[in-house]
């Protein structure tokens, strides 16, 4: 790449040599250049499905799953009523997905 002694512009080619766009300029050198460009492979968007994206600590239980007797499940704290009060811990039965709450 070469600049215009005159403005500092970019020299761009013209029909037989270097010449500037700003001022006018001409170069008397003549210049090949020569680009290239890799192109990869694009590579795919991975799909995940929701069912893929739980991923929550277990905990093993006092009491077991009231459908199936599962002693460990999923669990996660929302805050479902006012700040002031304790949020409510879900679970989740990693057998039978059976899901329920338990407040505090």
């Amino acid at each position: 790449m070469e600049f215009c002694p005159r403005c500092g512009s970019v020299l761009v080619m013209k029909t037989k040599n270097m010449g500037c766009p700003r001022c006018g300029y001409s170069s008397k050198s003549k210049m090949k250049i020569k680009t290239s460009e890799k192109i990869g492979r694009k590579q795919e968007v991975a799909v995940i499905k929701e069912k893929d994206v739980e991923v929550y600590p277990t905990i093993d239980l006092e009491k077991s799953c009231e459908k199936c007797g599962n002693k460990k499940a999923y669990f996660w704290t929302r805050q479902t009523r006012a700040t002031d009060e304790a949020e409510t811990k879900f679970f989740k039965c990693t057998k039978c997905e059976n899901t329920w709450r338990e407040y505090r």
